[in-house]
């Protein structure tokens, strides 16, 4: 069976869309419908891709980095900012008079938190890790963002095994949710 890229890979192709997502959002003028579909959309791959390093990067990080377990504890602390952001958006429409500062903010942290990850966390684990244990984990990841919710849950566990626990079920209702309501598409 063919295996997709490694966890690095995987998670740098999340950040280019998320920053193509960004783009696509300021594409549209303040207060047009789109902005929210498109911030919509934009929750649903941070999300993803939060509960996918949660579970499977952040142990990793502890266990193969020096100093892994406060690395891992300021990246989920990054995570926890931007997820209040992310509902803080999802309760408002494109007109709303806070909206945009909302992105704003939601932007800045994004783009410190990947410049992080990708300048100094990703480094770290390329020249700690086997390729094959960054091969797995890529895997892991894959599968995490297939279950994984599509809503922000500030309160939910962030670390495992709570997260590996209840992450599927939330997803599950998320997903229903979104087909429901039409978000996302």
């Amino acid at each position: 069976m063919p295996q997709g890229d490694d966890v690095i890979q995987e998670l740098t192709t999340d950040h280019r869309e998320v920053e193509e997502l960004f783009k696509e959002i300021d594409k549209f003028p303040p207060h047009d419908p789109e902005r929210k579909r498109l911030a919509d959309q934009l929750t649903i791959e941070l999300v993803r891709h939060s509960v996918a390093e949660e579970q499977h990067l952040y142990p990793a990080v502890r266990k193969h980095l020096s100093g892994g377990d406060a690395l891992a504890d300021k990246e989920i602390a990054d995570h926890s900012r931007v997820e209040e952001l992310l509902k803080d958006l999802e309760r408002r429409e494109a007109d709303d008079v806070r909206f945009d500062a909302v992105l704003a903010r939601l932007q800045a942290e994004v783009s410190e938190h990947v410049a992080e990850e990708e300048q100094h966390l990703f480094v770290q684990l390329a020249t700690t890790c086997e390729p094959q244990t960054l091969q797995v984990l890529g895997d892991k990841v894959r599968t995490a963002k297939k279950t994984a919710p599509t809503r922000p849950h500030p309160s939910a566990p962030s670390t495992p095994p709570a997260n590996k626990l209840l992450a599927p079920g939330a997803g599950l209702v998320d997903r229903v949710r979104d087909y429901v309501s039409g978000r996302g598409k």
